[in-house]
C-alpha cells in the first residue's frame, strides 16, 4: 500500500476504520427524468457503489424526503414547495424518493437517514448512526454538490467532525454550482476538509 505522502489531499493523518461514509440523496427522484433531475448523477454511480462495496458495513443513506402536499411545509419551505409542486407527494410516482436500485439493496432502517432539509445532520437518525459507528469523520458522496453536499459538510465541520469529499463521486445539476463548490467554496475550509479521488481513498481507507 502507499504511503500517506503518496495520497493527494489527505492532508491530517491516515483515516482509520472507523469513518463512515455518508452517500447523499442517491435517489430515483434525482437519477430520472422529471424536474429535479440530475443527468450527471448517472455518471457518478459506479463510483459512489464502489465506495459502498468497500466498506459496506461503514455507510450511511439518506434520502430528502419531500412533504404530501406543499401546504404541510413549515415557513420559507411552503413556498419553495409552492415552486416546486410537482415533487410533493401528492404528484410524485411511487417509488421516486427511494434509493437507486443500485444501492437500495444495501439499504436496512439502522443505515437509512430520512431528511426533509438539505443537510444530514436535519434528521433525527444521523447523530445516532454516527455515534453507533463511533465515527469520527465523514466520507461523502452523493448529490447535490453545492446544495445538501454542501448543507451537510458545512454542518459536520461545525461539529468538529472530519470531512473528506471524494471529487469523482459528487456532482450536481447545475455545472457551474458544482465547479463553484469545488473550486471556491471547499478550498477554503483548508483546514477542515480534504478531496480526495476515489482511487486514493480506497488506497487509504484501511480496515
Amino acid at each position: 500500500m502507499s504511503s500517506l505522502d503518496d495520497i493527494r489531499g489527505l492532508r491530517f493523518g491516515p483515516l482509520g476504520p472507523r469513518m463512515a461514509h455518508v452517500c447523499i440523496d442517491m435517489q430515483r427522484l434525482f437519477a430520472e427524468p422529471g424536474e429535479w433531475h440530475t443527468p450527471a448523477l448517472a455518471g457518478i454511480m459506479a463510483t459512489v457503489a464502489r465506495i459502498v462495496a468497500h466498506r459496506p458495513e461503514r455507510a450511511l443513506f439518506s434520502r430528502f424526503v419531500t412533504p404530501e402536499r406543499a401546504e404541510d411545509a413549515h415557513g420559507q419551505w411552503r413556498s419553495y414547495y409552492q415552486r416546486w409542486r410537482s415533487v410533493t407527494g401528492e404528484r410524485l410516482a411511487p417509488g421516486k424518493l427511494d434509493l437507486v436500485p443500485e444501492l437500495a439493496r444495501l439499504a436496512w432502517p439502522g443505515n437509512l437517514i430520512d431528511k426533509s432539509g438539505h443537510s444530514c445532520f436535519d434528521s433525527a437518525a444521523m447523530r445516532p448512526a454516527l455515534d453507533r459507528l463511533g465515527a469520527p469523520g465523514l466520507i461523502v458522496t452523493g448529490v447535490e454538490t453545492d446544495v445538501c453536499v454542501l448543507a451537510t459538510v458545512l454542518d459536520a465541520i461545525d461539529l468538529g467532525l472530519r470531512v473528506v469529499i471524494v471529487e469523482d463521486a459528487v456532482t450536481s445539476s447545475s455545472a457551474e454550482g458544482h465547479a463553484a463548490a469545488m473550486t471556491a467554496i471547499y478550498p477554503r475550509y483548508d483546514q477542515q476538509i480534504e478531496v480526495v479521488t476515489a482511487d486514493d481513498l480506497l488506497r487509504a481507507w484501511t480496515e
